[in-house]
């Protein structure tokens, strides 16, 4: 982003509830370029504004009705660069995690502190990820027992630096945590994430992560 003011389009029904996230996102120097009440109206928005969030709660109207994998694919496809925070109401775990691997770059639940909620903005915008704790450990281990796939192996393509990054992202250490641990700075440690992107043939690092989990690199 260097600098520039992050541009967001909120998707959401419950119109109470967008006004609130507006007037904290707005407060916090977020422009909302638009708000929708539903999936169908949200991607034409997405779609013509290309915002650098979405923030969508999964379980929004949609016109034919679609589960909440079937939301995000339908943003991602519409704006491939924009990032998706989910922001939903409390539900299963199974649920969440079937979310985030259809693309998310983060995912919290509603009922996050004000703070958290910013933060993942910020960090969906930047590129990188922020998954409430409790969807994250679901996540691993159902990665953990589904077995390798046939995912890209990063012990084979990847840098020993690359790799020590991968496992660190992996770890739910952000930038500036990564870069404190490696003595490296900020600026390498986006070069390196995009490399490992580009190797592994993913779009972000919750992918990267899921692809370490699964070569038990963590």
């Amino acid at each position: 982003m260097s600098g520039e003011r992050i541009g967001v389009v909120l998707v959401d029904a419950n119109v109470l509830f967008r006004t609130g996230l507006r007037a904290l996102l707005e407060r916090d120097g977020i422009a909302i370029l638009a708000e929708a009440p539903s999936v169908s109206s949200g991607v034409r928005l997405v779609e013509r504004l290309r915002p650098d969030v979405a923030v969508v709660d999964p379980d929004a109207p949609a016109t034919p009705v679609a589960d909440a994998r079937e939301t995000i694919r339908r943003i991602k496809q519409a704006a491939p660069s924009t990032h998706v925070l989910a922001l939903a109401a409390a539900r299963s775990r199974q649920d969440a995690v079937d979310i985030v691997c259809m693309g998310c770059s983060c995912f919290l639940l509603k009922e996050a502190p004000p703070e958290t909620i910013l933060a993942a903005v910020r960090a969906a915008a930047a590129g990188e990820s922020l998954i409430a704790p409790r969807v994250a450990a679901a996540l691993v281990r159902r990665l953990r027992a589904s077995g390798t796939g046939e995912l890209p192996q990063p012990r084979s393509v990847l840098s020993d630096r690359e790799q020590e990054v991968l496992r660190l992202i992996a770890a739910g250490k952000e930038n500036d945590a990564i870069a404190a641990e490696l003595f490296i700075s900020r600026h390498t440690v986006k070069n390196h994430i995009s490399s490992i992107l580009l190797k592994l043939e993913v779009t972000n690092r919750v992918q990267a992560a899921v692809v370490a989990v699964r070569a038990a690199m963590v």
